[in-house]
C-alpha cells in the first residue's frame, strides 16, 4: 500500500477536489537487484505534463554525495503521473516525482510560498499577489528551467529523505520522522549542491 506522506501544494482551485491520476506500481520494481536503481518516466496523465527528463534525474544523482549510502533499499525513481496537489510521494523503496500541470503558472496559498522563500527567490521565480472572491493568493510565473530546478532540489530531495527517515530506522519498514524530517533533509541537501546545480544545469 503507498505510504500517506507526500509533498503536497495547497494549490488555489476555487474549492474543487482535484482529480487524481493513480497508476499500479509495476512488478518489476520489487525484482530490482540490491544496488541497482531504475530511473521510469510515466505517462504524465491528463491535464499535466513532465518537465522533467530521465536524464536530468540520472544527472541530478550523480551530483548528491552520499549517493551510494542514500540509495541503499531504493529501488526506482519514477517520474510519475500528476496527483492533483501532490508533487511527489515515497513508497517502500520508491521515489516518485509527479508531473506538472500542463499550465506552469500556479496559484498557491501565501503561508505556502512564505515556507518556500528562500528557494523561490534563489531560483528567482516571479510572485505577483493576486485576489479573488475568496481572498489573497499567491501566483507563481514559473519558467521551466525553474520547475525543473525545484522538482530536483527540493521534490526529489524531500522524498530521498523520506525514505532515507526509513532506511535509518530500526525495522527499515516506515519512514517514522515524518514530514519535518524530509523537508530539513532536502533544505541541507539543497544548500550543498547548490553551486554544483549551477554549474550543470541551466536556470535560463
Amino acid at each position: 500500500m503507498r505510504s500517506p506522506r507526500r509533498k503536497a501544494t495547497p494549490k488555489v482551485v476555487g474549492g474543487k477536489v482535484q482529480r487524481k491520476n493513480r497508476v499500479d506500481l509495476s512488478p518489476a520494481y520489487w525484482r530490482v537487484p540490491p544496488g541497482q536503481v531504475v530511473v521510469e518516466r510515466l505517462r504524465p496523465g491528463p491535464g499535466h505534463r513532465h518537465i522533467l527528463r530521465k536524464s536530468d534525474v540520472e544527472t541530478f544523482i550523480g551530483l548528491l554525495p552520499d549517493w551510494d549510502e542514500l540509495s541503499k533499499g531504493l529501488r526506482a525513481v519514477l517520474l510519475a503521473p500528476g496527483e492533483g496537489n501532490t508533487d511527489g510521494w515515497c513508497d517502500n523503496g520508491i521515489v516518485a516525482v509527479c508531473a506538472w500541470e500542463r499550465e506552469l503558472w500556479q496559484k498557491l496559498k501565501i503561508a505556502h510560498v512564505k515556507a518556500h522563500a528562500d528557494l523561490l527567490s534563489r531560483l528567482d521565480v516571479r510572485i505577483v499577489r493576486r485576489h479573488d472572491s475568496l481572498g489573497a493568493y499567491d501566483e507563481l510565473q514559473w519558467t521551466e528551467p525553474q520547475i525543473r530546478a525545484y522538482q530536483l532540489l527540493h521534490i526529489l530531495l524531500h522524498e530521498l529523505g523520506h525514505h532515507h527517515d526509513r532506511m535509518t530506522t530500526r525495522s527499515q519498514r516506515a519512514a517514522a520522522r515524518g514530514e519535518g524530517y524530509a523537508e530539513t533533509y532536502a533544505r541541507k541537501y539543497e544548500e550543498v549542491i547548490w553551486s554544483r546545480y549551477l554549474e550543470t544545469f541551466d536556470l535560463h
